[in-house]
């Protein structure tokens, strides 16, 4: 079953449960995901629909943020419900553990020494981690290991 799929049985479900705060948040999701598609006018995969969920997850938590700063817990937890729902349809997220020898492991195999060598890292983590772990967290590991 795609991604996409289950996140249309959830809204049904959750439609039929009742379930008022689930059921918005699976509809911004879906919203996200088809605007995505008309824009690109191409049926997003499930590589790409974690990609939209990615940047949703980045958006609640700058939100979530901001109305800490605001003084707006009111809104705060709204945008954490939403946050929760949205982590379930993302794979599981790598251990710190686990990040810490991926990075090792990269820059190792990339040869990398310096803070130029940022990009090529980067770039090979993405491709192993998407999805599994918040890259601008691995970002600041990575120029922390290589500065």
């Amino acid at each position: 079953m795609s991604l996409k799929t289950k996140i249309t049985e959830d809204m049904k479900s959750a439609m039929k449960a009742g379930e008022k705060d689930r059921l918005k948040a699976v509809r911004l999701i879906l919203a996200d995901i088809n605007r995505v598609e008309v824009d690109s006018r191409q049926e997003l995969d499930d590589a790409g629909i974690i990609a939209v969920l990615e940047k949703a997850v980045k958006q609640r938590r700058d939100s979530i943020e901001q109305f800490d700063k605001g003084g707006r817990a009111d809104l705060s937890a709204i945008e954490q419900d939403e946050l929760t729902v949205i982590q379930t349809y993302l794979p599981e997220q790598l251990s710190e553990h686990d990040l810490n020898e991926l990075v090792d492991r990269v820059i190792a195999s990339t040869g990398a020494e310096s803070i130029r060598d940022m990009g090529k890292v980067m770039g090979a983590i993405k491709s192993e981690a998407a999805g599994k772990a918040d890259m601008g967290a691995v970002g600041a590991m990575v120029k922390a290991r290589l500065a």
